[in-house]
C-alpha cells in the first residue's frame, strides 16, 4: 500500500485552488470542478426529495392519514419521486464520480468536450429550478409517471412546468453521456486497451449508451404531453382520439432503461471496491465487463412488464416476462463474480467495503423480488401495491445510493486531499443498512397483504408495519445526515490524504491528492492489466528503494 505524502508543492497547486472566486467556478471547464458543482447541486436536491419522503412517512403513521390532506399527499409523493429520480438518482454517480474520475482513469487531462460539460451542469440547474418552481406554485399530483389522461387533461398547469424541467434536465444527461463515450473511445492513454480499462469505465460507457438512446424518447413523450395539454391534440386522451396506453409504452421505453442509468454506475463502483479491498483482480473480468453492455442492450426490451395489467396482449405479456427474466442474468453474473473474487482474497473492512457488502445484500434482495414482479401471474396480485415500492427502493436506494456512498467514501481522499473519520464512517454505514431494512422490508409484507401504494389512508390492520417503516425512515435519515457532517468536517480538519490511501491500482491513484488541474504532468503509459496488485507492489517497492537511495546518497 502506498502511503507516501504529497510534497508541500503538490498540496499548494491543485485543482481546488487553481483559481479563486465564484466566477472561476461558474465558468470553469475543469471536469473536477464541474463534478463538485454537481455534487453540491445533487446533495441539495437529495435533501429536498428526502423532505417530501419525511412528510409521506409522517402521514402514514396513522391509518386515517390526518397529517396531510389527500391532495397534498398526492403532490408530496409525486414531488418526492420526480426530484429523487430526475435530479438525484439519474445524475448522481455519472455527474459526480463519472465527471471527476473518467478522464483520470483513462489517462486524459479532461473530457473530450469541456465546455459541453459545463453546459450540461447549467441545463441540470435550469431543469431543477423549473421543478422547484412547479412545487412552489402548487405542486404536481399526477405521480412521477405523469400517466395520461389525468396529466394531460385534469391535473393543474404545473404539469407543463415540471415536464419542461425534466425535458431540459434530459439534455444534461444526453450531453454527459456523449462526452463520456467520446472520451473513452478517443482519449485513452497509450497501452490502455479496452480490456485494461477499470470496470467503472465499462459501466459508465454502457450507462452513456442508454442515456443517449433512451433519453430522447422521454423528451419526445413530454413534448407530446405538453402539446396535448396546450393545443388539445388527440395523442393520449381517448375522448379526442388518443390512446393512454401509448403514453405508458413511450414512458416505460425510457424509464425502465433509466433504472439501469441509476444502477449500472453503482455496479461499476462496486467492482472497484471489490477488487481493491480484496486485493485481487475481479474474477471473470471479461464477463463482468460484457455484462454491463448486455444489461444496457436488454434494458430496452423489457418495458412491457410495467403494462401487465394495462390491457396489453397476453402474448406480449409472456414475451416481456421472459425478457425480464433474461435481464437478470447479467446482473447475477456480476454478483456471483464479485462473490467469487472474495474467495481467498485479503479482505479489509474499511468503510467503502462496508457499503460494498451492503450493496450486494440489498441489491440481491431487490433483484430477486424483481423476478416476482416479472412473473405475469404474481404481478397481477402485487401490481400497484407496496411490494413494488419496496422492490424499487431496494434497487434504487439499497443499490444506487449505497453504491454512490461507497464511491464517495472511496474517492473522497482523492477529491479533497483529506481523510474522513473512519469510526464515524463505519457507524454511519451500519446505521444506513439497519435503517434501510427497517424502512422498506415491512413494505414487502404490506404489499403482499394487499396495501395499495399512493393512498394517504389505509385500513387499521396495516398500522404496525407502517409505524415500523416510519421508525426505520427516521434511522435512515440520520444515517444519511452523518456522512454529510463528517465530510464537511474533514475538508478542514481531516488528516492529509496520501496519493493512494487504499493501495488501489487505477491511474487516478497515481496523481497527488487532490489532483493538479491538468491531472498528469505527463500522459501515463499503461503496461499491465487492470487490478494488477502485484505490479502495484513492485512499483511501490521500487519507489521505496529510490527514496532510500536518495536519502543515503
Amino acid at each position: 500500500m502506498s502511503t507516501s505524502n504529497p510534497s508541500p508543492n503538490d498540496r499548494r497547486q491543485h485543482y481546488l485552488n487553481a483559481a479563486y472566486g465564484l466566477r472561476s467556478w461558474l465558468l470553469t471547464v475543469d471536469h473536477k470542478r464541474i463534478a463538485l458543482l454537481y455534487l453540491g447541486s445533487i446533495t441539495f436536491f437529495f435533501f429536498i426529495g428526502g423532505s417530501f419522503a419525511v412528510m409521506i412517512r409522517m402521514n402514514l403513521l396513522t391509518p386515517d392519514g390526518s397529517f396531510l390532506q389527500a391532495e397534498t399527499y398526492n403532490k408530496f409523493f409525486t414531488m418526492h419521486g420526480l426530484v429523487m429520480i430526475f435530479f438525484f438518482l439519474i445524475p448522481s454517480i455519472p455527474a459526480v464520480l463519472g465527471n471527476f474520475l473518467i478522464p483520470m482513469m483513462v489517462g486524459a487531462k479532461d473530457l473530450a468536450f469541456p465546455r459541453l460539460n459545463l453546459l450540461s451542469w447549467y441545463l441540470y440547474i435550469i431543469g431543477g429550478v423549473m421543478a422547484l418552481s412547479a412545487a412552489a406554485l402548487g405542486g404536481v399530483d399526477t405521480g412521477w409517471t405523469f400517466y395520461t389522461p389525468y396529466s394531460s387533461t385534469y391535473s393543474n398547469g404545473n404539469v407543463v412546468i415540471m415536464g419542461v424541467g425534466a425535458f431540459v434536465a434530459g439534455f444534461s444527461s444526453i450531453l454527459t453521456g456523449l462526452n463520456f463515450i467520446v472520451t473513452i473511445h478517443k482519449m485513452r492513454c497509450p497501452g490502455l486497451t479496452w480490456f485494461r480499462l477499470p470496470l467503472f469505465v465499462w459501466a459508465m460507457y454502457a450507462t452513456s449508451v442508454i442515456q443517449i438512446l433512451g433519453t430522447p424518447v422521454i423528451a419526445i413523450t413530454l413534448l407530446l404531453l405538453a402539446a396535448e395539454r396546450i393545443f388539445h391534440v388527440g395523442i393520449f386522451d381517448p375522448r379526442i382520439g388518443g390512446d393512454p396506453v401509448l403514453f405508458q409504452h413511450f414512458f416505460w421505453f425510457y424509464s425502465h432503461p433509466a433504472v439501469y442509468i441509476m444502477i449500472l454506475p453503482a455496479m461499476g463502483v462496486i467492482s472497484e471496491l471489490v477488487a481493491t479491498f480484496s486485493r485481487k483482480r475481479i474474477f471473470g473480468y471479461n464477463l463482468v465487463a460484457f455484462s454491463s453492455v448486455a444489461i444496457a442492450m436488454l434494458s430496452f426490451l423489457v418495458w412491457g412488464h410495467h403494462l401487465f395489467v394495462s390491457g396489453q396482449s397476453i402474448y406480449a405479456g409472456l414475451v416481456f416476462s421472459v425478457l425480464s427474466f433474461m435481464v437478470a442474468i447479467p446482473s447475477a453474473i456480476k454478483v456471483f463474480n464479485w462473490t467469487a473474487t472474495f474467495y481467498r482474497g485479503s479482505i479489509s473492512y474499511d468503510t467503502p467495503m462496508m457499503y460494498c457488502f451492503g450493496f450486494i445484500g440489498l441489491f440481491t434482495m431487490g433483484g430477486v423480488t424483481g423476478l416476482l414482479l416479472a412473473s405475469l401471474a404474481v404481478d397481477v396480485h402485487l401490481h400497484d401495491t407496496y411490494f413494488v415500492i419496496a422492490h424499487f427502493h431496494y434497487i434504487m436506494v439499497g443499490g444506487a445510493v449505497m453504491g454512490y456512498l461507497g464511491g464517495m467514501h472511496f474517492w473522497w481522499p482523492k477529491i479533497t486531499g483529506r481523510m474522513y473519520p473512519e469510526i464515524w464512517a463505519r457507524f454511519a454505514a451500519v446505521i444506513i443498512f439497519v435503517g434501510f431494512n427497517l424502512t422498506f422490508f415491512p413494505q414487502f409484507m404490506l404489499g403482499y397483504l394487499g396495501m395499495p401504494r399512493r393512498y394517504h389512508a389505509y385500513p387499521a390492520e396495516f398500522q404496525v408495519l407502517n409505524v415500523m417503516s416510519t421508525a426505520g425512515a427516521s434511522i435512515l435519515g440520520l444515517g444519511y445526515l452523518i456522512p454529510m457532517i463528517y465530510f464537511i468536517w474533514s475538508m478542514r480538519y481531516g488528516k492529509p490524504a496520501p496519493p493512494n490511501p487504499w493501495g488501489a491500482t487505477g491511474l487516478e491513484w497515481r496523481t497527488p491528492s487532490p489532483p493538479p488541474t491538468e491531472n498528469f504532468e505527463e500522459i501515463p503509459v499503461v503496461t499491465e492489466e487492470a487490478y494488477d496488485f502485484e505490479a502495484l507492489a513492485r512499483r511501490d517497492a521500487a519507489a521505496l528503494r529510490n527514496e532510500g537511495e536518495l536519502q543515503n546518497g
